[in-house]
């Protein structure tokens, strides 16, 4: 049977956006998914209330070296001090070891804590002939999104793959399936590489994105069959916008969501009040039920 994992990196202040997260996974995910949440040390207790057969709550430092320290509000890794490992690649650094610690599911999905799933969703939504869904939109990425061009400058250095001239494909989604097993090999090979600690080597990043890292591993690496399942759909509905959206602005943005559509993202970094999400979010999954399409 192929089993799945759901891993969230989280901290207090996303805890409530976590929960539903929670909520949402066990209301409609297997009962054999396993969704692991991994958060900092101190919120550890907090988090602890969410664990249960299902959820299994984890400490960041378990995903990360001895070399990596925390020096005030910094986290340096002593194998090289400077620059100190900034937030959001720390993240990136603690997804990529824990998905690669996945060695007995078949897929992961890596979630945070802004996503709601609103539909069943199962091991077969997404893992068709035995591989793992691949995102990918052709030749997204120029001049006119110069982050994420930096994004695929660092991937293929870190790859030891060719330097090529854009438009680049779009790895970038909201909700992404990743085969364990490739995540193994792509860290290796960012090692060989790099002739460093692939942790070392990515942390010291000032730009990267773990998605972008995978996506031009698969494609430009590996190829078929690993990219034989690729897709345009990234079956979860996103608003990434940094407005905030009220009852009736979230209300509507998932009123959008198509009928492949497993989940629905509302940034974080948009500030919508909880009790927006919350009603929004209720009065969805109040119409599916009417209407009989899911639980």
């Amino acid at each position: 049977m192929k089993r799945m994992a759901v891993i969230t990196p989280s901290f207090a202040p996303d805890f409530e956006l976590c929960a539903d997260l929670n909520r949402s996974v066990l209301a409609y995910g297997p009962r054999s998914v396993r969704h692991h949440i991994i958060v900092p040390p101190s919120d550890l207790k907090l988090f602890g209330q969410l664990a249960d057969p299902q959820t299994r709550i984890s400490c960041e430092n378990d995903f990360l070296p001895s070399s990596f320290v925390t020096i005030g509000k910094f986290k340096i890794n002593l194998c090289r001090p400077l620059p100190p490992v900034r937030g959001w690649i720390l993240q990136q650094v603690i997804k990529l070891a824990a998905v690669a610690a996945c060695e007995e599911e078949d897929v992961v999905l890596v979630v945070d804590s802004d996503i709601e799933f609103i539909r069943p969703f199962t091991v077969e939504t997404f893992v068709s002939n035995g591989v793992v869904r691949f995102y990918r939109k052709p030749g997204a990425i120029d001049k006119q999104l110069p982050r994420h061009m930096i994004w695929h400058r660092a991937a293929r250095l870190l790859l030891g793959v060719p330097p090529s001239e854009p438009p680049y494909n779009d790895y970038v989604s909201s909700l992404l399936p990743w085969d364990p097993t490739i995540v193994r090999r792509m860290l290796e090979r960012v090692t060989v590489t790099t002739g460093r600690p692939w942790t070392t080597a990515v942390a010291g990043q000032l730009h990267f994105s773990e998605w972008t890292l995978y996506g031009v591993f698969v494609d430009e690496a590996i190829g078929p069959p690993a990219n034989s399942s690729a897709s345009e759909d990234p079956l979860c509905l996103a608003y990434w916008g940094a407005t905030p959206l009220d009852l009736d602005g979230a209300a509507d943005l998932l009123r959008g969501a198509r009928s492949t559509d497993v989940a629905a993202m509302i940034s974080a970094k948009s500030r919508t009040p909880l009790v927006v999400r919350r009603a929004a979010f209720a009065a969805y999954r109040a119409a599916e039920r009417k209407l009989g399409t899911t639980v």
